[in-house]
């Protein structure tokens, strides 16, 4: 089992030791965060917990039953009852339908604590399993796009329904 917990300043080395323990694997299937974010890792986190309490942004954790930092799912660019769902799970916990959890655990927050209305996605079109995730979320295809070079799709979810 795991739990979603809002993301706070004691969480930073756990998270910066799971992005790099996981960078190869998500570059597998998402862009690369690049050198930057890890140099400026605690700039950059102390800016993302500020941001968070405006409301535009509201950034979780995913922590298994012993409390190790799994994952992350996020709502980002938050407005006028809408935001945009990421989610990461690292290596060890793939596979083993925690990402579904998670999302339909920040769903329910959306929609419960965060009063969102609508939420999308993006994903690459060959991620099956990311669009699998969203799909049984919920999540209706809505279109295409382009995600660093490489075609995607925008997912859509209506949660007043």
């Amino acid at each position: 089992m795991f739990t979603l917990e809002r993301l706070h300043a004691d969480h930073a080395s756990a998270l910066l030791a799971f992005e790099r323990e996981n960078r190869a694997w998500f570059a597998r299937s998402v862009p690369d965060r690049g050198d930057a974010y890890f140099a400026e890792f605690a700039d950059r986190h102390r800016a993302l917990l500020a941001e968070q309490e405006t409301g535009a942004i509201h950034f979780h954790v995913v922590l298994d039953a012993d409390g190790e930092l799994i994952g992350r799912a996020n709502l980002v660019d938050a407005a006028a009852g809408t935001a945009e769902v990421g989610y990461r799970i690292g290596q060890r916990a793939a596979g083993r339908g925690v990402a579904t959890a998670a999302v339909g655990e920040l769903c329910r927050l959306a929609a419960g604590t965060y009063g969102l209305h609508t939420l999308t996605a993006v994903t690459t079109l060959d991620n099956g399993p990311s669009r699998a995730v969203l799909r049984r979320n919920g999540f209706a295809e809505a279109g295409e796009t382009e995600i660093d070079g490489r075609p995607g799709v925008h997912h859509r979810r209506d949660l007043s329904v």
